[in-house]
């Protein structure tokens, strides 16, 4: 009988989307479990790794560097490095930009999630938006979507910007199909304007994976919008949405390339 896939989801101090996202692992036939920090549980039974949203450190010098040093990331690090799963999600995301796991290029740390460009809001902004599957080839996170499929979910955050002063990367990861997630209109169309972009990130990313596929840094929260309940003007059923996807993506590449 194939075993159940097993996602450890991270909990930082300050983090606060831990439960949703183990739920959600759940919810689509996976074992999930809230890891501490400062955990000595052995991680390597674990087949992916999330590190969910929040204020890790109260978001102190910049959002998701302290956290990026935890020793608890080098024993992540070398779990993905095995080809394991490795998911960050909005404050997640901001982790793994800091560790340099994404792009994951070059060993060093090679883009920002900068604050938010908005033309009405300063600081933390909160809205729903569309993004865009742009990449179904390479990314363990976009397996079951369709390219171009289109979700609508919440992004909350206030440094949410990816950016970079060096534009051979940007090229680099259009090249490599890295960009995963774009912000879109209801349509679909990708348009480089606030509301559309909602920070002012660069080719209105969304998300990014590395090279291989197995690690993602993703700003939009879609554990806040996998049933139809959760939605804004929703008819408060509970249909999933095509949000779950990414979960439900998640345990189809675990079955069939780790387990």
């Amino acid at each position: 009988m194939m075993k159940k896939p097993k996602i450890a989801v991270l909990y930082f101090p300050g983090n606060n989307c831990e439960e949703e996202t183990r739920d959600r692992c759940i919810d689509v036939g996976m074992d999930a479990k809230i890891i501490r920090w400062n955990s000595k549980e052995d991680l390597s039974q674990y087949h992916g790794y999330i590190i969910p949203g929040g204020f890790s450190y109260e978001d102190r010098i910049r959002s998701g560097v302290i956290a990026a040093k935890e020793k608890m990331m080098e024993r992540v690090r070398k779990g993905a490095e095995s080809g394991k799963l490795l998911l960050g999600i909005c404050n997640g995301a901001q982790i793994l930009v800091e560790t340099g796991m994404i792009p994951g290029l070059k060993n060093k740390v090679e883009m920002a999630l900068a604050p938010n460009i908005n033309p009405f809001v300063s600081g933390y902004y909160c809205e729903w938006v569309y993004i865009r599957n742009i990449n179904k080839k390479n990314s363990a996170y976009t397996i079951l979507y369709g390219k171009d499929e289109i979700i609508q979910v919440p992004i909350a955050h206030g440094e949410g910007r990816f950016t970079t002063k060096d534009s051979a990367l940007i090229k680099q990861l259009e090249k490599n199909r890295q960009i995963a997630f774009q912000y879109c209109d209801k349509g679909g169309k990708i348009i480089d304007k606030y509301p559309i972009n909602p920070n002012g990130a660069a080719l209105n990313i969304a998300a990014i994976s590395n090279k291989e596929g197995n690690i993602m840094a993703i700003m939009p929260h879609l554990e806040r919008a996998s049933y139809s309940w959760q939605l804004p003007d929703s008819i408060k059923n509970n249909d999933r949405t095509n949000a779950i996807k990414i979960f439900e993506s998640m345990k189809r590449y675990i079955e069939e390339k780790i387990v």
